[in-house]
């Protein structure tokens, strides 16, 4: 019997009777951090690091949480669990599994670029890593995020020399938050969607500083919004809601706009690769980190991963199908699986 399993809920540890961020409901989850695809409502309790737990509560309302520091042990059954940051979002976490002198990690999502915001990276040693594969080819390499903010400010300026609205994208948990410690707000005022300033205030109470910002809102008259900048969700493109913001030049803020075609497709002027998650260099960095030699490949680009695994770097590699979505759905990418929440990536 294996360490973890891939059941029909999750990722199951059979030794100590928990799942790890399933997506059914079960008895006992552990998760790994708080976007809709890894924490799911409809659990008897659930586990997670200190730095998530505001922002799943606001998210699934009463239920039965609790919290674990980051390197703290947790014995169940004689399994002994512990949580590392992951830098993905804030909160994020990968989850160490031991028995018997077994060690299993569960990466979740995760990146190795420190945002200044998450919890940096921490590799962890172990015999089996679970990992995702969201950008799993080549073409994906992230530059600096000081690169793109200086491209992203220097957008926002032009468009308030030609008179226009800035709107840019991003998830209401992590991205968003990562755009607003990047703007530079000397250039005028920032305004963000309903979904983003709500878990701005989540974040903020935390004690996490973030830039003065206003929610976009009939209260606020249309030309206040000419030369601001307005951060708002994908799902807001298209919808009556950004009727407010004309003259706009809307831009995307995603390791999606990497591919040729994609900014265009979405029907934004400007696209800004920046992501949440692991570029190319970064999955086989943490994966040589780990020092594991046995590899599942979860969601993204599976097979091909899990080919240049086994077949380039000579590692014992699977593939599995989970639930888990990545960043797909800020520009309506899907790879294998579906659509994923506003919430998401």
């Amino acid at each position: 019997m294996a360490l973890l399993e891939f059941s029909e809920k999750g990722i199951f540890c059979p030794a100590a009777g928990i799942h790890i961020d399933p997506w059914r409901p079960v008895e006992r989850a552990l998760i790994t951090h708080g976007h809709a695809d890894h924490s799911r409502w409809g659990h008897r309790s659930y586990l997670c690091t200190e730095s998530a737990k505001p922002v799943i509560r606001y998210r699934l309302g009463d239920v039965n949480i609790q919290t674990i520091k980051y390197g703290e042990q947790l014995s169940i059954n004689g399994v002994n669990f512990s949580f590392h940051p992951a830098g993905h979002i804030l909160g994020s976490a990968q989850i160490r599994v031991e028995h018997k002198g077994e060690v299993w990690v569960v990466s979740g999502d995760y990146k190795l670029e420190n945002d200044g915001l998450s919890e940096p990276f921490e590799p962890v040693r172990c015999q089996t890593f679970i990992t995702e594969s969201t950008f799993g080819l080549p073409v994906y390499r992230w530059k600096k995020q000081e690169e793109v903010f200086r491209e992203i400010n220097d957008w926002w300026q032009n468009n308030k020399a030609e008179g226009k609205v800035s709107v840019l994208t991003a998830y209401a948990l992590g991205k968003a938050q990562r755009l607003l410690q990047g703007l530079d707000s000397t250039i005028g005022p920032i305004y963000t969607h309903g979904a983003i300033e709500s878990t701005n205030q989540v974040i903020r109470k935390q004690g996490i500083r973030l830039p003065k910002t206003q929610r976009a809102s009939a209260n606020v008259l249309k030309r206040d919004y000419i030369g601001s900048m307005v951060i708002a969700p994908p799902s807001a493109l298209g919808s009556p809601w950004m009727h407010k913001f004309t003259p706009a030049s809307i831009g995307i803020a995603s390791g999606w706009m990497a591919l040729r075609g994609a900014r265009r497709r979405r029907a934004a002027d400007r696209g800004f690769v920046l992501s949440d998650h692991a570029d190319w260099d970064g999955l086989n960095d943490a994966i040589t980190a780990t020092g594991a030699e046995r590899i599942i490949v979860t969601h993204g680009y599976t097979s091909i991963f899990r080919k240049y695994l086994e077949e380039v770097r000579g590692l014992e590699a699977y593939e599995t199908q989970t639930e888990f979505e990545g960043e797909r759905s800020e520009i309506g990418e899907t790879n294998n699986e579906g659509e994923s929440e506003e919430l998401n990536g």
